[in-house]
């Protein structure tokens, strides 16, 4: 199994909160792998978890760490790295 790791900085004009976190874990959530996010030194969250996600307080501009385990650990990393340079509430 292979393990995808990326640093990202997030884009929405109000980090992951509400609508942004809700469509973040709902695409972790329905990739089908293990996915976790961390935010500076804080314990990894698991990605598929709207509680977990909220709880980190990732607002926009900060640094987060994606990690993705699976088969196709890259293709989904490359989804969800893309999710979270865009600005969903524009």
């Amino acid at each position: 199994m292979a393990t995808e790791e990326r640093t990202v900085t997030v884009a929405s004009s109000s980090g992951l909160h509400a609508r942004p976190a809700a469509l973040f874990v709902e695409a972790a959530s329905g990739s089908g792998h293990k996915v976790t996010i961390t935010k500076g030194d804080k314990k990894p969250a698991n990605a598929a978890s709207i509680l977990s996600v909220l709880s980190l307080g990732i607002e926009k501009g900060d640094e987060v760490v994606l990690s993705v385990d699976g088969d196709d650990a890259v293709a989904v990393a490359d989804s969800l790295e893309a999710f979270l340079l865009e600005d969903h509430d524009a």
